[in-house]
This record gives structure tokens, sequence and C-alpha cells, in this order.
């Protein structure tokens, strides 16, 4: 097995379980008042819709700096007003869907380097981010657009949920509802 270096600019796909220790070495680095997560993708196509979900999550657990929610979604028509808006001082942390191979649906690319949005559909953007996290929601294939679009609500979910979890966990964002005693 080789060794997790958690903000390298690797491309393998990791199991969620590399998500601790990629936010833990980002916490160690960077205070969450520094940091802008900038959430890729459209509540209108259940696989792009993994973004505005992990933006969703983290601002409802009070993360100050979240661009891209399901309300406010940072979606193909709005990325560059987005990318143009941010502070040049901005740490960013990029969280994306992708396709990838099928034995890697479910995993994630993790690395200290910018992601490049939308390659899969054949899209044209520069990359964003000092940091990226990009979840592979489901299998590359010929019509990359239906793909999205009948990628299982439930995986984006969950993985949406893995990456604000372990986002929440090593930050130290408070969670709203377990912290509310």
């Amino acid at each position: 097995m080789r060794a997790v270096t958690p903000l390298s600019s690797r491309t393998a796909a990791e199991d969620a379980s590399a998500l601790a220790p990629f936010f833990a070495d980002l916490a160690a680095r960077h205070a969450l008042a520094d940091l802008t997560f900038v959430c890729i993708g459209t509540d209108r196509s259940t696989g792009d819709s993994l973004g505005p979900w992990v933006g969703t999550l983290l601002e409802e657990r009070g993360f100050p700096r979240v661009v891209g929610t399901l309300r406010e979604p940072c979606d193909a028509d709005r990325l560059a007003e987005a990318v143009a808006a941010l502070s040049p001082e901005a740490t960013v942390v990029a969280v994306d869907a992708c396709l990838g191979r099928p034995e890697n649906v479910g995993r994630f690319l993790l690395s200290a380097g910018p992601l490049v949005p939308a390659r899969s559909v054949g899209r044209s953007f520069p990359g964003i981010g000092h940091y990226s996290v990009a979840a592979i929601v489901n299998a590359v294939g010929p019509k990359p657009y239906w793909t999205l679009q009948t990628t299982s609500l439930y995986r984006v979910m969950g993985m949406a949920r893995q990456i604000a979890d372990a986002a929440s966990l090593y930050l130290g964002s408070p969670h709203p509802i377990l912290d509310n005693k």
C-alpha cells in the first residue's frame, strides 16, 4: 500500500477515508476564515449537483466563505463571474463532481492544485482552486450529459455528506444541530 500524502498533486482515486487526512492537513496550513470553498455544479442535473450539495451543507454548518449552493449554484453560466469576484488573497478549495473509470465510481480525487470544471462534458474552463476535491459520481461514457442526468442522487448526496463531514470535523466549523444544546 502506498503512503498517503494528502496535500500532494496526486491523481489516483481515493476512497472516503482519504478525506480526513486531506482536510486535517489543510486545517494545519490554513484557518477556516482564510478559505473559500467554490462548489461547482448545478441543481438541474443529478450528477452535477454534488458541488451545490456540498456548498449547502457547508453553509448550513457555518462555513464563512462558500460560493455555490443549491439556492445559488456556481454553474457553467456563473463560474467566470464567481471566480472574478473572489478576493485575490483567498485560498480556494474547489469542489466538483466528475466522471471516471467504472472501478473508481464513489471515490475522490484530492489535490493541492486546481481542478478543471466540465472537462468530462467537453467544456473548456480554466483550472480553479489552490486545493481541489473531485468526486467521481459515475462512469464516463459516450454521452456524458446523459450520464450525469441519470446518476444516482443517493450516491451524490452520500459523497457530498462525506466531504462536508470531513471538512467540518477538521476545519472546526460547528454543526448547528449538534452544537445547539
